[in-house]
């Protein structure tokens, strides 16, 4: 009887352990089948018969489980092996008139290994380096039909037999990692190839591990930013970094002291440049550390910078008086930080520091005038600049310069013309001229000139600190009318058209004359005399 599971087709095998004295004619045990592969568990049917033309005495030597099957014959029985979980080599045996025979069949038990699993993968890869694929393989037999195949998704990267020893067993495989492993999934798979003994080939597959591989230059990554910082003042820093895969994985960390800033990253193809804000505060003042990291797989790069917070209040320009009159002595006083150097405009040049003074008494040109406090400080070898300016204001009364406000005017009459006096004084004083007492000459206005506006005005000009006057005098002089002009015009221009015209008739009858001289003497023979032309009257 066939067993039970798959029956392959097998070669012929028979072990024989001969009797005692074994000899032509002696009876000989039998087993079928002499060579049987079933799978763990499985049970097979053994048959053991004797050539023996006696009743011999039959037996199947075993420590599996067994039990005989069917009411057998004279020379043959029928047994069940079940469970088989192992490889085994069953014995028939047979007595026949006190010789003893015995057979073998041969047990291959197969089965599909319990655990296969690839090793973890690294979290991250990097570009280059060379990365080993470890598949464990636990149970499987036999192990010689057993192949363990690594995979790069569906692309064979190794096919190597199941060592024989060894629990689990372990097959490796080294590939040298590239960017297209970047999101690659890798496996392993057991093939148990049982095709030559008529049966099929049997596959297991480890779970799939996805591999990340990165490039993360040696460089660090640039850093920009204002290595010297006010107090309360805001700037930018950069930090960027070139030649990462894949950039879109890159992180990046930018810190202030103890402060991390908030940055914005723009991504290019293989580049990232992260942006942030950064502002200086009373509690960070001194030096600080200005640090970049570009974290990529588990590797990073950093920068590191020194940034210096300094407080530079800006500088105070003092006035002893705000506004004072004319002839006030006034102290100008110009402090900034004790480690600055000030200037102050109108001080002579002289050692600097944090303090600067002037004495001057005010003048009606004063009024107006700014006083200017630049002060320098150097930090962290840069020089910065704070300025404040203070305006003086100088009281004095009206004033009424000739160049401002003229004496003379002379205007033709009908014609346009805007009279102008400038009054000066602080406050600014108000500006009367009148003729008369009551006629107002019209200050900044255009006017037709009459001869109304003719003759003397007195202008005033008077504040609550005075007043001043003076006089000017209007002119308006009577001009040619304009029919008048023409016809002089047109004389001149007769007189001259004659003019040129008596002069050329002249000039031709003179030539005239002289040739019809010259002529004459010719035909008498007479020696020519050169002849001066006489100027024109």
């Amino acid at each position: 009887m066939a067993p039970s599971g798959p029956r392959p087709a097998l070669p012929a095998l028979l072990v024989l352990l001969a009797a005692l004295l074994p000899g032509p004619g002696d009876a000989q045990t039998s087993v079928s089948p002499q060579v049987v592969i079933l799978p763990r568990g499985g049970s097979v049917l053994v048959n053991c018969s004797s050539s023996c033309d006696q009743s011999p005495f039959l037996g199947l030597e075993t420590p599996l489980t067994k039990r005989e099957v069917l009411p057998g014959g004279n020379n043959w029985k029928m047994f069940e092996l079940s469970n088989v979980q192992e490889d085994s080599q069953p014995i028939c045996f047979s007595n026949c008139g006190g010789r003893q025979s015995t057979a073998k069949t041969f047990l291959t038990v197969y089965w599909t290994p319990e655990r296969v699993e690839l090793a973890p993968l690294p979290a991250w890869q990097p570009v280059g380096e060379n990365l080993t694929l470890r598949c464990q393989v636990e149970g499987g037999a036999p192990r010689a039909n057993l192949t363990v195949v690594l995979l790069r998704g569906e692309e064979e990267l190794s096919r190597q037999p199941v060592p024989q020893l060894g629990e689990p067993a372990e097959v490796t495989v080294t590939v040298l990692a590239g960017r297209d492993d970047h999101g690659a999934n890798f496996s392993c798979r057991t093939e148990l190839d049982l095709r030559s003994q008529g049966l099929e080939l049997f596959e297991n597959i480890s779970a799939p591990h996805q591999l990340q591989t990165f490039v993360l230059p040696e460089t660090p990554p640039q850093l920009l930013g204002p290595w010297v910082l006010e107090v309360d003042t805001q700037g930018t820093v950069v930090c960027s970094l070139d030649g990462l895969f894949p950039v879109s994985e890159a992180q990046v960390h930018l810190a202030l002291g103890d402060q991390k800033l908030n940055h914005t990253i723009t991504y290019g193809f293989d580049s990232l440049s992260a942006k942030a804000s950064v502002k200086g505060t009373a509690e960070e003042e001194g030096t600080q550390r200005l640090f970049c990291a570009v974290i990529l797989g588990n590797q990073s790069q950093e920068t590191r910078k020194t940034v210096t917070v300094y407080s530079f209040p800006v500088p105070k320009v003092i006035l002893s008086e705000p506004e004072v009159s004319e002839g006030t002595e006034v102290i100008v006083k110009c402090e900034a930080h004790p480690r600055a150097m000030v200037m102050l405009n109108g001080v002579p040049a002289q050692t600097l520091g944090p303090r600067a003074q002037l004495r001057l008494k005010a003048r009606p040109e004063d009024d107006g005038r700014n006083f200017s406090c630049s002060a320098t400080l150097e930090v962290a070898g840069q020089v910065v600049h704070k300025n404040q300016t203070r305006e003086l204001r100088v009281l004095y009364g009206p004033q009424l310069d000739e160049k401002d406000c003229p004496r003379n005017w002379t205007w033709p009459e009908n014609s346009q013309q805007t009279p102008t006096c400038q009054a000066w004084g602080n406050p600014s004083p108000q500006l009367k001229c009148l003729k008369d007492g009551t006629l107002a000459l019209p200050i900044g206005k255009s006017v037709t000139v009459t001869r109304d506006l003719a003759g003397t005005y007195l202008c005033r000009a008077t504040s609550t600190r005075g007043e001043v006057t003076c006089e000017v005098t209007v002119n308006v002089v009577n001009l040619p009318s304009p029919q008048y002009v023409m016809v002089v015009i047109a004389l001149v221009v007769t007189a001259a058209v004659l003019g040129t015209a008596g002069i050329a008739i002249y000039l031709y009858n003179r030539q005239r004359k002289i040739r019809k001289y010259r002529l004459q003497q010719a035909q008498n023979g007479t020696p020519m005399k050169p002849i001066t032309q006489a100027t024109p009257p």
